[in-house]
């Protein structure tokens, strides 16, 4: 099998993974200190799913911290990162981990060798599916990032002022107040939510979908009237 990234053998012969080596490859970008406190917070645990070791820089100078990540954990990370280079990782961790199921099991026959084969693979895939839940939950219930947020804000302010160009209305700013509450109140309602600053990753189509749908309440258009005489088509 190709080393796609190196493995190291531990004392008690399961296999493990730099967690540097796995920085490097997966080129996610950010600083190697920063990422792995990040995926940490994945609820992975010290001494049980990543061991921090002291190694000397060549130069003499102060060591730095590097772990050591078993392979379950270094296919999460890979599989967080939802790139096609975390793909490539989680992938090839689970050849070799299914490689190393074989050697240290020692089928005899191809029955036994199939049967092995099998059982790793169907436990890797049910990982994976836990995980893919996990991180789609995840993303589901993220903050809308700024330009979202800020997407939204100038589609409410839209479709307020093409509603009152397309009917020719004269207000006050009373007036355009009601129209911007009323478009916010029912997207707000729609989505379930109390206040805009709550919308997250997975209401971001629903507020929009409503945004571009949305006219007046029959209560808005009368208070509407009540405070100015305005064409009776609005």
């Amino acid at each position: 099998m190709n080393k796609l990234i190196k493995t190291i053998t531990q004392d008690d012969g399961t296999i493990a993974v730099s967690g540097r080596d796995l920085h490097d490859f997966l080129e996610v970008g950010k600083d190697f200190s920063s990422w792995f406190k990040d995926m940490a917070e994945y609820g992975f645990e010290v001494g049980k799913d990543f061991s921090p070791i002291s190694v000397k820089t060549p130069n003499g100078g102060r060591p730095r911290i590097e772990y050591v990540i078993t392979l379950d954990m270094a296919k999460e990370v890979a599989m967080i990162q939802r790139t096609d280079r975390g793909k490539q990782a989680r992938q090839y961790f689970i050849a070799v981990e299914s490689r190393y199921k074989q050697l240290t099991a020692l089928p005899q026959t191809p029955e036994e060798k199939l049967a092995l084969t099998m059982k790793v693979a169907n436990r890797s895939a049910e990982k994976v599916k836990k995980l893919d839940g996990r991180v789609t939950d995840l993303e589901k219930n993220a903050p809308i990032a700024p330009g979202e947020y800020s997407y939204i804000s100038r589609q409410v302010r839209n479709v307020v002022e093409s509603y009152v160009n397309v009917h020719h209305l004269q207000l006050t700013q009373k007036q355009r107040g009601l129209l911007y509450k009323d478009v916010s109140r029912g997207m707000n309602e729609y989505v379930g939510i109390k206040t805009r600053t709550q919308l997250r990753k997975r209401d971001f189509d629903k507020a929009d979908e409503y945004i571009g749908n949305w006219h007046p309440s029959t209560a808005t258009l009368m208070l509407l009237r009540e405070g100015e005489q305005l064409p009776s088509t609005i």
